[in-house]
């Protein structure tokens, strides 16, 4: 975007009678978007460089770990912190989440979520309502604390963040790190599968849920747990733990799990 771009928009989102302080406000941020797009211009990012910084990245397992999210009902795939770390490693690449407007008497805010890649121009952004209530029980229960409603509104707007960020990297910059990070899982720092089921039963116990109820979520027992189910259900550990879903959602209660089977697990 031009400077004459720039002062345009300026000039057409300023309210007719602007005060000094918000004049030197808009001044600054024009400035400061020239500043950012010619640094990108006259010091284009290294790929190879990007490159070996993401492999070294997804080759620790304390990202890896949360590289992904899994919600029921609701998908699954690379997470936003994975999102923010490419962004990161890949450079000029500026994000971030917007409150345009609250509306307390209606009870909504709406927010926009944005990724620009400032070397290519190019540009995603989401505009979007979030309503100040949240889930309970299946229920909607309204937010009238200002704390409730702001975090509310950063979390909705990180997972749209996320996909803003995806949309401006490059395709294979983001497949190679998946797999990398999924590799990494699945290798767990070396450690013998029935070690990583041991720690993986006792983490889930730390929230609550026994291993009939994770027996009953894989599919098997737990004799017959593979590599790859320990890695699906370590990024389900990683999604309740950011409070991204809930033990309830995860793990419905079911017919088959009786009040006998639950005070026999371990």
């Amino acid at each position: 975007m031009t400077t004459a771009e720039l002062e345009r928009v300026a000039a057409s989102a300023a309210p007719a009678k602007v005060t000094q302080t918000a004049a030197v406000e808009q001044a600054r941020a024009i400035a400061e978007v020239q500043a950012a797009v010619t640094v990108a211009q006259q010091l284009p990012r290294d790929v190879a460089r990007a490159l070996g910084e993401m492999r070294d990245a997804c080759g620790r397992l304390a990202l890896a770990k949360q590289a992904f999210y899994s919600v029921k009902n609701r998908g699954s795939g690379p997470s936003v912190h994975l999102a923010r770390e490419l962004a990161r490693i890949w450079g000029h690449v500026d994000y971030g989440v917007r409150e345009l407007r609250r509306d307390d008497e209606g009870g909504y805010s709406e927010i926009q979520a944005y990724a620009w890649d400032q070397q290519t121009n190019t540009r995603s952004s989401r505009t979007f309502q979030v309503p100040h209530v949240r889930m309970r029980d299946g229920k909607r229960v309204p937010l009238t604390d200002v704390q409730d409603v702001y975090l509310n509104n950063q979390n909705i707007g990180a997972r749209a963040v996320r996909e803003c960020i995806y949309t401006v990297l490059p395709a294979y910059l983001v497949d190679e790190a998946e797999q990398l990070c999924k590799r990494t899982i699945s290798d767990g720092e070396g450690k013998p599968l029935e070690q990583r089921v041991t720690e993986m039963i006792g983490g889930f116990r730390g929230i609550h849920v026994t291993l009939p109820m994770l027996e009953r979520r894989i599919g098997h027992k737990r004799g017959q747990w593979t590599a790859d189910d320990v890695v699906q259900m370590g990024v389900v550990y990683q999604s309740i733990s950011r409070g991204e879903t809930t033990v309830a959602e995860e793990f419905p209660a079911g017919e088959d799990i009786t009040a006998d089977l639950l005070s026999g697990a371990q």
